[in-house]
Order: structure tokens, then C-alpha cells, then sequence
């Protein structure tokens, strides 16, 4: 098997790598990520002392953060994902792991 390649209108070859996981120990819930990708991939969530994930409002700016320790970025819609990599070009942590498309 070898990794899925496009060829772009300019010749070059690119390989698309979409995402995998995101490492939430390094994460510092940012929401930079977020905001650069339009595919709706990604949630911004709260994360409890307990480990439990609660719905926080990305765009809340007053967010105090009561419910929880803290915001981690999550992948909510991996299938949304195009292989770009803004998020991980755009993260300042580099908490992204991604992987190329297998093909036969």
C-alpha cells in the first residue's frame, strides 16, 4: 500500500493528511484550531477534574470556566476533514497527529 497523492493544476504532487488525534496533555484549548478550519472537524470542550468532557461555547469570550479544569480541543467530525492541516500549522503547541490516506 502507498499513500493517496493529488496532483494540483501546477503539476506538484500533494499528499493529504487528515487528522488523527490531538494530544490533549499538550492542548491549552486555544480555539485557534478552530477557528481556522472550515470544515466543522473540530469542538472545543471543557474537561472536568474528573476527566468528563462538558459543551463549553467556543465564542465566549466571559467563559469563567466553572464547570471544569480545562478547554481541550476534540476531534468531532473526522470525516469533515480534508487533509489540509491548518490546525496543525496553526497550533502553537504542535498537538496534532496526522496520517496520509492508504491506497492499493
Amino acid at each position: 500500500m502507498s499513500d493517496i497523492t493529488i496532483t494540483l493544476p501546477n503539476g506538484k504532487v500533494w499528499t493529504p493528511k487528515f487528522v488523527e488525534s490531538i494530544n490533549e496533555e499538550k492542548c491549552i484549548g486555544c480555539g485557534r484550531c478552530f477557528r481556522v478550519c472550515g470544515r466543522e472537524v473540530l469542538e472545543l470542550k471543557g474537561v472536568t477534574a474528573d476527566g468528563e468532557y462538558v459543551e463549553i461555547d467556543p465564542d465566549d469570550d466571559d467563559d469563567d470556566g466553572g464547570e471544569y479544569e480545562k478547554k481541550v480541543m476534540t476531534i468531532a467530525n473526522d470525516a469533515n476533514c480534508v487533509g489540509c492541516e491548518a490546525c496543525s500549522k496553526i497550533c502553537p503547541k504542535q498537538c496534532y497527529t496526522h496520517g496520509a490516506m492508504q491506497g492499493g
